[in-house]
């Protein structure tokens, strides 16, 4: 049966769900500021090889699903909505995802192995390659995670138009900006999807987060958020099969400006050709 909602925490979350029904499970999880939608041009291509697709709109984004609080978005939460879903599946499933979804993925990767089949990082690098990037160049593109974690400051820039031209510097199309305006901003999204950002400084030590699920981890040359350190370095965090994808003249919002070579890293790591 399809899967349009399912509820955990007390919170009720909407999910597209695609594709033939008795197709392996791929589970995308979207980033910061996008919802599902950002893999509407993914899914279709993943379709003709047997594949169902499903993607919720996760903590903060679904309008059933949106608790006060920062602590409500600490990882572990957001990790355990997801595992709520792959449960409703009969797990395990083929995971995906893109920025702030590509970490509740590694998060998952790490800790629940036994839930997922092969695992799609886009942008995103393994949690503690990121960490460890921090050292670095990645802190200076990380500035805007600080900005994000003053209260009231980001909905009012949203509200002045000033986050259209940080996401337009970002590699956003007018489209998507329009989009984020439309999915986000007036579907009064955005201060759960700032809240992922606010719960950072109650996220605990990540400990042991080996990786022994088979991965792929895509990274673009033309991303101004996330450096090359970081993906390039999450090697050493995975121990099973492995693969580095690096997209040239493609920036940050890989699902939506290259969905041809996003769903090709996802069908050569699931193995269908």
């Amino acid at each position: 049966m399809r899967i349009t909602s399912y509820r955990n925490d007390g919170l009720t979350f909407d999910v597209g769900d695609a594709g033939p029904e008795d197709g392996p499970a791929v589970v995308l999880l979207h980033g910061f500021p996008e919802r599902s939608s950002c893999w509407r041009d993914v899914v279709p291509l993943l379709h003709e090889h047997g594949l169902r697709t499903v993607a919720p709109d996760q903590r903060g984004y679904s309008p059933g699903a949106r608790p006060r609080g920062r602590r409500a978005y600490a990882l572990p939460r957001l990790a355990g909505d997801v595992v709520a879903l792959i449960e409703r599946l009969d797990g395990p499933v083929h995971l995906v995802g893109h920025d702030w979804g590509a970490s509740v993925g590694w998060y998952l990767a790490a800790r629940h192995p036994e839930l997922i089949a092969s695992y799609t990082a886009f942008s995103v690098p393994h949690l503690l390659a990121f960490q460890r990037a921090l050292r670095g160049r990645q802190a200076l593109k990380s500035w805007y995670m600080a900005m994000f974690n003053i209260p009231v400051l980001p909905e009012r820039l949203a509200a002045l138009g000033v986050l259209d031209r940080l996401l337009r510097h970002a590699g956003m199309t007018r489209a998507d900006v329009a989009r984020f305006h439309t999915e986000i901003v007036e579907y009064g999204a955005l201060p759960g999807a700032l809240a992922w950002y606010r719960a950072l400084p109650f996220a605990a030590a990540l400990g042991d987060l080996t990786v022994p699920v088979p991965t792929t981890m895509v990274w673009s040359d033309g991303d101004t958020a996330i450096d090359r350190t970081g993906p390039q370095e999450t090697v050493k965090y995975c121990t099973g099969p492995y693969e580095y994808v690096e997209l040239v003249g493609v920036t940050h919002w890989i699902p939506t400006q290259a969905p041809e070579a996003a769903a090709e890293a996802i069908l050569t790591r699931i193995g269908v050709s």
